[in-house]
């Protein structure tokens, strides 16, 4: 019988805690990936942007297993988030001004040939908009502060706001890189106020230029 890894749980990476931010090393991993632009409660391309991802991770995840007796869980949903003013995110949560990229992580023996095969498998049937769309992809992002936040996307600005405006720079850093993600909840199936969703920002030393 395979062994089956949850990423979740073996990496630190993962784990946060409500009310607490927490500095941690984040090493390079490796997404799916597929961007776009707007309200993410209104816009089309977004719905239409997880339809995409969701069908190759699972390929993915059914290659592994059958051809390298690797097993792992399907990884949660992530975005990355910015805007050219980044108080639209806490501020004004004006979300028409929100550009994101949406990712699903799998594991690093995961290569571009298993990809371009999961991509084809997925368009065999039922074949989504933009899967044309979805890359593979590594992300660096090195040094961050996260935390848990538990309750509505629309609830996270206060602590979007205490995080980039408090213990970031009394830590003596600064913000670089895009805002992330975690969705450790399917916010299609969960209540707005049990919603668990992990907040991520990449910081460098303030007086650094990296």
């Amino acid at each position: 019988m395979t062994n089956k890894t949850d990423f979740k749980k073996t990496l630190d990476s993962y784990q946060a805690r409500r009310d607490r931010f927490r500095i941690v090393g984040v090493p390079d991993l490796r997404y799916l990936m597929i961007d776009g632009h707007g309200d993410p409660n209104t816009s089309p391309a977004f719905a239409a942007a997880a339809e995409a991802l969701y069908p190759v991770a699972y390929k993915l995840k059914f290659a592994s297993k059958r051809d390298l007796g690797r097993d792992y869980v399907v990884m949660p949903l992530e975005g990355l988030w910015w805007a050219e003013d980044m108080d639209a995110f806490t501020a004004a949560r004006d979300k028409s001004r929100w550009a994101w990229t949406l990712m699903i992580m799998v594991p690093d023996w995961i290569d571009q040939d298993m990809f371009a095969t999961a991509v084809e498998r997925a368009a065999a049937r039922n074949r989504p908009a933009r899967l044309d769309e979805v890359r593979l992809e590594t992300l660096s992002e090195g040094r961050c502060v996260q935390t848990l936040h538990v309750g509505s996307f629309d609830g996270e600005a206060d602590v979007l706001t205490r995080m980039h405006h408090g213990f970031i720079p009394d830590n003596g850093l600064r913000m670089v890189g895009k805002h992330h993600e975690i969705y450790l909840s399917d916010f299609r199936r969960t209540a707005p106020e049990k919603l668990r969703t992990v907040l991520r920002q990449p910081v460098a030393t303030a007086a650094s230029d990296g």
